[in-house]
């Protein structure tokens, strides 16, 4: 296990799409819009091949996408989903069944109406079918049971605070110390703040080489502030360089006092707790698999739902390919700021899960999918 890690955390970082404070039961998505500003002038993957789309969600017949196809991860999604979930699978597992038997025959997408699967293209913001895709994964972070060393910095389970919880500069002076409260000790304070935003994590016991996810507990009541948008305002890093790598970079270079001031600025804390497996639970009850799970708005995606989407390819500096790649993927989780026409592409667990999240900021295409009978009918309903 290595003891770095990245973290992918745009709207904590730039806050642009809501307060960030929402947390999911996985691995929070306040990584869950764009850097700092959701109105850029690039491209970013936005493609005008459909015409006016009005709704949210819009009747079509046909997905029209020459796009290259990786549909590897569906099976074992949807598997888990009817395996752990008796509701969701008496919903979605014909449908399930029936997109399984679409990819064997070659997964054209073509081919779909004539499996008994209906379409509805979401229609973003634009109402041109440009949906946005963000980012968020599991931080692994490095700990250590007992304090000592370079390993001082607590993460702390939920106290019982009889109404508010004291503010995150009231804990770094010592509100909940010596309450058998903590769960580790990491040597990074801003670590340990990013790990604190996305909501839960992995973390790794060096003592005895134990990995255990810290599952979401609770919040302290206070409300959010993005120290991204704090550094912008001060000057200390430049709007349009905003990035996990800018806040890396900038606390790597000053004091522990310093870097405590910058994120005394946000009062919201994090509290967690030790979940009985390293499973990533997201909101609707299911392991959550990378680059097969989607946090979304529930009002137009219903936890279980299956979507197509043209997801954007990005290059190893976070820059859009010009390709898209035709997905499945299934709705499991939430986040406060995924509403409407954006959706947060859950990434898996580690440091290049989070290099890769934390470039996502693009847009692509997307179907929601139901059959032309039973429960998922008229898939453009909501």
């Amino acid at each position: 296990m290595r003891s770095g890690w990245w973290l992918a955390i745009p709207l904590a970082l730039g806050g642009c799409a809501g307060s960030g404070e929402a947390p999911k039961k996985a691995v929070k998505p306040t990584a869950e819009s764009c850097f700092v500003d959701c109105n850029q002038e690039e491209n970013l993957g936005r493609q005008y091949l459909d015409g006016s789309l009005p709704g949210e969600l819009n009747h079509v017949t046909r997905v029209n996408s020459k796009q290259a196809r990786n549909f590897r991860m569906f099976g074992p999604q949807s598997q888990l989903v009817v395996d752990r979930s008796k509701r969701m699978a008496s919903r979605y597992g014909d449908l399930y069944y029936k997109l399984n038997r679409w990819i064997a025959a070659g997964g054209d997408p073509a081919a779909l109406p004539g499996y008994g699967i209906s379409l509805a293209q979401m229609g973003g913001a634009d109402r041109q079918g440009n949906i946005l895709f963000t980012g968020y994964f599991s931080p692994v972070l490095e700990v250590r049971r007992q304090k000592g060393g370079e390993f001082k910095y607590p993460l702390y389970a939920m106290p019982n605070c009889g109404g508010r919880c004291p503010s995150r500069a009231q804990i770094h002076q010592g509100a909940l110390a010596n309450r058998g409260l903590e769960l580790g000790y990491s040597k990074s304070l801003i670590d340990n703040f990013l790990m604190d935003v996305q909501g839960s994590g992995f973390v790794h016991y060096g003592e005895s080489d134990q990995l255990q996810y810290l599952g979401y507990a609770g919040k302290n009541g206070h409300g959010y502030v993005s120290i991204g948008r704090v550094l912008i305002d001060r000057g200390e890093v430049a709007k349009e360089k905003m990035s996990l790598k800018a806040i890396k970079e900038w606390a790597d270079s000053k004091s522990e006092a310093e870097v405590k001031e910058l994120v005394e600025n946000n009062p919201s804390y994090v509290f967690f707790q030790r979940r009985p497996t390293n499973d990533v639970i997201g909101a609707a009850g299911i392991p959550l698999l990378g680059m097969a799970a989607v946090a979304a708005d529930r009002r137009l995606l219903p936890m279980g739902t299956p979507i197509l989407a043209e997801v954007p390819l990005l290059d190893k500096e976070g820059n859009w390919t010009g390709r898209h790649e035709l997905r499945l993927l299934i709705a499991l989780d939430t986040g406060g700021a995924v509403k409407g026409g954006h959706l947060d592409l859950y990434h898996g667990m580690g440091e290049k899960a989070g290099l890769d999240a934390g470039h996502y900021k693009h847009f692509g295409r997307v179907w929601k999918l139901g059959l032309h009978s039973g429960p998922t009918a008229a898939p453009w309903v909501y």
